[in-house]
């Protein structure tokens, strides 16, 4: 039986379960981040202007290789406190071997996805800068679509090509969209679309579905190109929660039942 005098008991149980299905409604997007492109932070800030525009709030989870180390409150997964305010529209997380402390006996880190949009509520959209390893974990025989991040050096566009192929191979994923970093004039920036695309069709199965360029050099702040504006539409169009899993939403509905029993 629940104190009807603790504070910590939601006064409308309506607000108890909007926290408890925070993560039906938020949009994950895997980012798969990509050691070999120079301006990965510009792209990071480009995707979140876009949405923004849109008046999503984004939370940038940043649990690469060179991401900051979490805070020691995050180690103990109290997430919450360990969530920075940018902006009004920003947020981030320090998250760099995060993830995996929340590893299952099936190798998934699926639970983590939860405990984060638990953590912020607040979030629309949550971008999950990581791996392709850390993603495979979180993300495997999910409807996810993961961004690809290159540019136009051979040495990006080869790992985006293997990130690619892991992914499908050991998560089933099967669709993804490529963000390439280049200069408006760029040469070879087309053609590395298609042959993305066309290696991902002959050799994977895969679907490359979508392809954005942005110029390296442009500023934040400026408005996001027209090709970024309808990418970040369609993603805040996608079914929310869609990338949660049913295991998750299965707990929810579990802890809902109790809360109005």
């Amino acid at each position: 039986m629940y104190d009807a005098y603790d504070s910590s008991f939601p006064t409308d149980q309506a607000a108890g379960l909007r926290q408890m299905f925070a993560h039906a409604r938020v949009r994950f997007v895997p980012v798969v981040a990509n050691p070999h492109v120079a301006f990965g932070g510009v792209m990071l800030e480009r995707l979140c202007t876009a949405f923004g525009e849109h008046g999503a709030h984004v939370l940038v989870i940043d649990a690469s290789d060179r991401a900051p180390a979490p805070k020691e409150l995050a180690a103990l997964l109290d997430l919450a406190e360990c969530v920075e305010t940018l902006s009004t529209q920003v947020s981030y997380l320090a998250a760099r071997g995060l993830p995996v402390r929340c590893v299952d006996a099936t190798g998934s880190t699926a639970s983590f996805l939860h405990a984060v949009a638990d953590a912020a509520p607040h979030a629309d959209v949550v971008l999950v800068h990581a791996t392709e390893a850390d993603l495979c974990r979180m993300f495997a025989r999910s409807e996810a679509r993961p961004l690809l991040l290159a540019d136009d050096r051979p040495s990006a566009v080869t790992h985006a090509y293997a990130a690619m192929k892991l992914l499908n191979q050991r998560a089933g994923l099967v669709v993804f969209d490529l963000l390439l970093s280049a200069s408006p004039n760029s040469p070879r920036a087309e053609r590395i679309a298609i042959q993305l695309a066309t290696c991902a069709d002959d050799f994977l199965g895969a679907v490359l579905r979508d392809w954005l360029q942005i110029d390296p050099a442009s500023d934040a702040r400026e408005a996001p190109t027209s090709a970024l504006r309808r990418w970040a539409r369609d993603v805040l169009m996608q079914a929310p929660g869609a990338h949660v899993g049913a295991r998750g939403l299965h707990t929810a509905q579990h802890q809902a039942q109790h809360v109005l029993n």
